[in-house]
């Protein structure tokens, strides 16, 4: 990793857009401040979806935005090569690493007491004494600070962790209690809870006043680039985008097939469940994931710096989160430049949108575009398969050159 002052470089570098001396870059800077520390505990794509779209062959070389890791570690199950995974925030990659270190070197009950239970009173002295010696100096010192987080409930951690409590809050202000839907038996009951519960909120003052205020979403990783899209796309009213956005995340995926709405909705996974969490802690995947878990590589870097140091022709699949709703055209055509130098010959890129359309065309050049080749119908697939639910848009490109 780099020091601190690198870090932060690298950060504004890929966030702020405006000067700092208007009140949008102001928002921008609070915004990348964040990124010092943990955002995501649970990273909030969904990892079945994307590994279906990309339909990966053994041996394939994936390089990835690591986020809270859990996708990450979920693609050893293609039995790849190699996965590269970037992140902006040094707390990402000290999850990604202790999460590799935890699945090289503990029993699958260990390793689901840190990162499916999450609130273990044992965990931090299992992370000090037998994964601290495995970790790189960095990840060492982070978790000396923070291994308490998996004592008290880690996934209620970070910024996206204290979103959703304050989510939690306003529905505890409102009379509402989440645990009905916990126990809905059919997508026909969630649709009620939704309708009689959730979807009143959305009209009340605050909720309204809130969600317009740019900083208030910063919790979700929305940064200012990205709200603004998304009110666009709203005619200006972002309720509207969040609205639907919850409805589908209650509504059009059972709770008892999705851990992206327990962790919503329960702030943790599903007490006793052996199936309905991340692919990577599914009892059954986890002598897999132990196996493969050093073919992980987890990097402080910009996804355009680290493309930059791999070799032409060198790389399979690149996932690419929604960081590009947060780039100008000018970071666009760069990095586009580097996929394509890097890529080889049926090389697919998976990216999602906050709003619906495709982000590319028009913004980056003709001639780099022509290397690739849209795919609709995977594209349609996976975000109908996408159970975090809270993205407009997932896109697929093929490698045409």
């Amino acid at each position: 990793m780099s020091d601190a002052s690198e870090i932060m470089r690298r950060i504004d570098g890929a966030v702020c857009q405006n000067p700092v001396t208007n009140r949008i870059g102001l928002q921008e800077r609070l915004f990348a401040r964040l990124f010092q520390g943990l955002v995501y505990a649970q990273i909030w794509e969904d990892p079945v979806a994307d590994m279906a779209a990309l339909d990966l062959s053994p041996g394939s070389d994936i390089i990835c935005i690591a986020s809270g890791g859990c996708n990450t570690m979920s693609y050893l199950l293609t039995d790849p090569a190699s996965v590269t995974a970037v992140d902006l925030s040094p707390a990402h990659i000290a999850l990604l690493n202790l999460k590799r270190a935890a699945a090289t070197h503990l029993e699958q009950p260990a390793f689901f007491n840190i990162f499916g239970h999450a609130d273990r009173p044992g965990n931090p002295a299992l992370i000090q004494n037998r994964l601290a010696p495995h970790l790189d100096p960095e990840s060492r010192a982070f978790w000396q600070r923070h291994a308490k987080r998996f004592a008290r409930g880690f996934y209620r951690q970070g910024v996206l962790g204290r979103f959703i409590g304050a989510v939690h809050l306003v529905g505890r202000v409102a009379k509402v209690d989440f645990r009905p839907l916990l126990q809905a038996q059919s997508l026909a009951e969630q649709e009620v809870f939704f309708t009689r519960q959730i979807d009143p909120l959305f009209d009340k003052r605050m909720v309204r006043y809130l969600a317009r205020q740019r900083a208030a979403l910063f919790g979700l990783g929305i940064p200012p680039a990205q709200h603004d899209k998304l009110a666009a796309d709203a005619q200006g009213d972002i309720v509207r985008v969040l609205r639907a956005r919850a409805r589908r995340l209650v509504c059009d995926f059972p709770v008892k097939d999705n851990y992206f709405l327990w962790q919503a909705f329960h702030r943790g996974y599903e007490p006793g469940t052996t199936t309905n969490l991340p692919p990577y802690l599914q009892r059954a995947n986890f002598n897999a994931v132990a196996a493969r878990a050093g073919r992980i590589r987890a990097v402080n870097h910009t996804f355009t710096d680290e493309l930059v140091r791999h070799a032409p022709h060198s790389l399979d699949a690149y996932i690419l989160l929604d960081a590009q709703d947060w780039m100008t055209d000018a970071q666009l055509n760069t990095l586009w430049a580097e996929i394509t130098r890097t890529a080889r010959p049926g090389a697919r890129v998976l990216f999602r949108t906050g709003g619906t359309d495709d982000i590319l065309p028009g913004r980056v050049s003709d001639q780099v575009m022509s290397f690739w080749a849209y795919d609709p119908a995977a594209s349609n697939r996976a975000f109908a398969q996408d159970r975090s639910a809270i993205y407009g848009g997932v896109h697929l490109y093929r490698y045409q050159g």
